[in-house]
């Protein structure tokens, strides 16, 4: 009897066995990385230009000439190609061998062909008179930097 009940338990113990999953390796999926952000077809900078008025057009209005301690600052920006990109000025002001940020904006911007945008800068109680200069950038890389002189 002994016999028979070691039979019974270990084919019991083969049938319990065979009836379980086998233990597979664990399968682990990467995801495969985001898309890059595609670089706007051709969009670059193509001209920028300092002045104290624009027009509905975004383009600087007139000669840039004097630019006073109360007059607001612009920097019209042209652009070539399509696409999105985020563009950025930076305006700084000079003075004695040191550079002092003055502001730094951005814009997104979505064109499907040549654009015009601005940025500006103003400062009712007055500029400090001296030289400054406005850096453009498109999505970080630099396009184009234009000085200028407040008198």
């Amino acid at each position: 009897m002994r016999t028979n009940a070691l039979v019974a338990v270990s084919a019991l113990a083969i049938a319990l066995a065979s009836c379980g999953k086998k233990d597979e390796p664990v399968k682990t999926t990467t995801a495969p990385p985001p898309p890059a952000t595609a670089p706007a077809a051709g969009f670059a900078v193509s001209k920028a230009t300092v002045g104290i008025a624009v027009g509905p057009d975004k383009r600087i209005q007139g000669a840039a000439g004097t630019i006073g301690p109360r007059d607001t600052i612009y920097v019209s920006i042209e652009t070539t190609g399509r696409g999105e990109a985020t563009l950025k000025s930076r305006w700084t002001y000079l003075n004695g061998g040191k550079a002092t940020m003055v502001k730094e904006d951005t814009q997104k911007v979505s064109t499907s062909g040549p654009a015009t945008h601005e940025f500006h800068i103003s400062k009712p109680d007055g500029w400090p008179k001296g030289d400054y200069q406005v850096e453009v950038f498109v999505n970080d890389a630099p396009a184009g930097t234009q000085r200028f002189t407040v008198t």
